[in-house]
């Protein structure tokens, strides 16, 4: 590998160290924990969780409408990295917001989430387009295995300091644990601001052949550019099958990232040993993550993906039966091992079925799909969890998602150039 390629591919997989602050101390530990002791105080666990599910796909749907125009026009401007930085700075002021939200003011809080959330998986789509920019084709799996592990490591140092800021408070000049859960929103904000600057510094934005249209007619032309990528798809089986296989099991894996601690509160596990487990799933997941970037120059990324998939259906299958802190904690480590395989292993395996060209076109694609993937899955919870009035019937529904998922992908042709072929 060269310098020039090195230096880039750290400088954007230094990103994931960026945002995983916010998908590890916002979404999955603080927020859904504030949201019901501090905003939410008093409301039954039903109500909240139902809240914060339907906030979850109202967001998930907004930016899954957006996020494929949106690649189009980064391809026919140029705006690639652009847009991911635009974003990456709605994201942080909408996160820095929840740290001024009084108490009772669960409607609020929803919104500044919501709007975080949207910002955060929009910076995403153009994050992700950039990555057959930043490697080869050989490097594109250990590229994105990086950019995942540096996040699961990034995120939980950040969560490590922000979960002892609200153990011992007097020690960091804090009056109590709600004033350092307002301080590591602003925390998170900065860290995710600061660490994004080597990707806008490092990696240039694509050449394209810039359009000279404003802003109406590349509206229209992104569009129609986006319905012919649909048509195309349809001559283009392989890649469509793997786009519904993966629009279904990554349902379930986004629902269980967003929904774990909620779900965890829910069944009368205490907040401590929720964000303990949560700091097991990332230190797991750093070295984890790594190690499925390195596996496919053997198997190639559908196997690994596969039984990431057979994992997380026995896993969901185990939760409805846990009863002790420890189940917790154990379920905690098995998904901290598969978490970030299933996720980077699906990025890379994408941007080596793709064109490069128009990889903003195909990532906006392909993060709608996640995206109306995470729709389906919180509904899913928060339907099942309505109906029954038993939380714990909740997260059984996504076993359909995984089973349905893995079975599609089974059927997928590997990329060119894997042992799976080639065998």
């Amino acid at each position: 590998m060269d310098p020039t390629e090195k230096k880039k591919i750290w400088s954007w997989a230094f990103y994931d160290w960026a945002n995983s602050a916010y998908s590890t101390t916002v979404m999955a530990a603080f927020f859904p924990v504030f949201f019901k002791t501090y905003w939410s105080q008093g409301t039954e666990a039903v109500v909240t969780t139902a809240r914060l599910g339907t906030v979850i796909s109202i967001s998930s749907l907004m930016i899954a409408l957006l996020s494929p125009t949106l690649g189009v026009m980064a391809d026919l401007k140029g705006f690639k990295k652009m847009f991911c930085m635009v974003f990456t700075v709605c994201g942080v002021l909408a996160c820095a917001s929840m740290g001024i939200i009084p108490a009772g003011e669960w409607l609020w809080a929803l919104i500044a989430y919501g709007l975080a959330m949207m910002a955060f998986n929009a910076a995403s789509v153009f994050y992700d387009s950039l990555l057959p920019f930043v490697a080869s084709r050989k490097h594109l799996d250990f590229t994105s295995s990086l950019g995942y592990s540096l996040g699961y490591l990034g995120g939980g140092i950040l969560l490590t300091i922000n979960v002892l800021m609200t153990m011992f408070p007097e020690k960091f000049g804090l009056a109590d644990a709600t004033q350092a859960v307002k301080v590591a929103f602003f925390m998170v904000a900065i860290w995710w601001l600061v660490f994004s600057l080597p990707l806008a510094k490092n990696i240039p934005e694509p050449k394209t052949n810039l359009s000279s249209e404003n802003l109406l007619r590349l509206t229209q032309q992104s569009l129609r550019k986006l319905f012919k990528t649909l048509r195309d798809l349809v001559h283009h089986k392989n890649l469509a099958l793997f786009i519904l296989a993966y629009w279904l099991y990554i349902d379930g894996v986004y629902t269980v990232m967003t929904m774990a601690v909620d779900y965890g509160i829910s069944i009368g596990f205490e907040s401590k040993d929720l964000i303990a487990a949560l700091l097991i799933t990332q230190f797991i997941g750093f070295p984890c993550a790594y190690y499925f970037g390195t596996i496919t120059k053997r198997w190639g990324p559908k196997r690994p993906i596969l039984v990431c998939i057979g994992v997380y259906s026995v896993t969901v299958i185990a939760a409805t039966y846990m009863a002790s802190a420890w189940h917790f904690y154990l379920l905690a480590m098995v998904i901290g091992m598969v978490q970030g395989g299933v996720q980077s292993l699906s990025r890379s395996m994408f941007a080596q079925m793709i064109t490069k060209e128009a990889s903003g076109e195909y990532f906006g694609l392909f993060n709608m799909v996640g995206r109306f993937a995470s729709i389906l899955g919180p509904l899913v919870v928060a339907f099942g969890v309505t109906v029954t009035g038993n939380s714990r019937m909740g997260m059984i529904g996504l076993l359909v998602l995984f089973v349905t998922g893995g079975w599609l992908l089974a059927l997928v042709k590997a990329p060119e150039g894997h042992s799976e072929q080639k065998r």
